[in-house]
């Protein structure tokens, strides 16, 4: 059995999360970081053999058959290209791109690179969206009428210093909410319904221009709530809301029809329970869980993750798989601009 040569770019998520999930992967095997200032040290510690400064150092200096891009946005682009340039197969972290002409440009890159290529949406694969788009597709649900994404978190309150300043605070280098959370809403509201919406409304909101750390007050040029309607045709709406300056932590993936309707909810995007819902009663169901569930402990997104590159996998070795591709992080990125995310505008 083949296990592939892996490098990852960035040491935040990138090391926090698809470092553990690809070294506990049985058909991968990391042999490089790359990271302006913390590769060497985590690298070290890590047991990694090789640390580069930046992606296009390990590009070119690394043996690679594929490449995990988990660095902030605004190097998406260039390392992307770079990657595929290369031959590499190519796992994108969300948010894909800045604007569309970026994510248009990855997209025809990959065509002509003819490699495996997929975006990091591993929330596709949290077991109650997994059975709640199999009732989609298997027509349990039909006619359908609407589907309703809400997230809502706590942490951009206005009171709250747990993010300190930096990148993600600056809307020109792909911070905010919208690209951090809000285009995983869109990316499963496209992927349950099986296409991209019609025509798209909606808007950005800052709340809370004044933020402090503790190094003191400085100013956010993002978002912290994202709101859309979506039209998908066939007389289905979409109804998308991320916000991240509420009191509650609360998570609701719904989709309703004229005779039924599924809805999975709890305190948080991997912690739900499914419900189906019609006249006459409400029915709990069961779903079953992650193969990889016991590496929760490590990190919730772990499990996902990893069934993620299981897709990887089958898309290297087969060319067909369930891996949310470029083509799908160029349909969310319309939908960020049409409610107002691009950059530059």
């Amino acid at each position: 059995m083949k296990t592939y040569r892996i490098g990852i770019s960035g040491a935040g998520f990138g090391v926090k999360a698809h470092l553990p999930a690809l070294l506990a992967h049985p058909r991968f095997d990391v042999v490089a970081l790359a990271s302006p200032s913390s590769a060497k040290a985590i690298a070290a510690e890590r047991k990694i053999p090789h640390s580069y400064p930046s992606a296009a150092a390990m590009i070119e200096g690394a043996e690679l058959d594929a490449i995990t891009i988990a660095s902030p946005p605004f190097t998406h682009r260039n390392d992307v290209l770079a990657a595929l340039d290369a031959g590499l197969h190519v796992m994108c972290e969300k948010p894909f791109a800045l604007n569309v002409e970026e994510a248009e440009e990855m997209v025809a890159a990959s065509r002509d690179a003819g490699t495996a290529c997929g975006i990091a949406h591993e929330f596709r694969f949290v077991p109650q969206r997994q059975a709640l788009k199999e009732l989609i597709d298997n027509g349990h649900l039909a006619p359908l009428r609407e589907i309703e994404i809400t997230h809502l978190t706590t942490f951009l309150r206005e009171a709250s210093t747990q993010r300190r300043r930096g990148w993600w605070f600056q809307r020109e280098k792909g911070g905010g909410m919208a690209n951090a959370i809000f285009c995983h809403l869109i990316d499963s509201a496209n992927w349950a319904i099986g296409r991209p919406p019609r025509r798209t409304y909606g808007f950005l909101r800052t709340a809370n221009r004044l933020r402090h750390d503790d190094q003191g007050e400085f100013a956010s040029t993002v978002d912290d709530g994202c709101f859309a309607l979506l039209d998908y045709g066939d007389g289905l709406v979409g109804r998308l809301t991320t916000d991240a300056t509420e009191i509650v932590e609360s998570f609701t993936f719904a989709v309703h029809g004229e005779n039924r309707s599924a809805v999975a909810s709890g305190p948080g995007a991997m912690d739900t329970t499914l419900y189906s819902i019609d006249a006459d009663e409400t029915n709990e169901l069961q779903c079953k869980p992650s193969p990889y569930a016991k590496f929760a402990s490590v990190l919730p997104n772990v499990p996902y993750l990893m069934e993620l590159y299981d897709e990887f996998v089958k898309q290297i070795e087969t060319g067909e798989s369930a891996l949310p591709t470029f083509q799908d992080g160029l349909e969310t990125q319309r939908v960020l601009a049409a409610i107002g995310y691009s950059y530059p505008t």
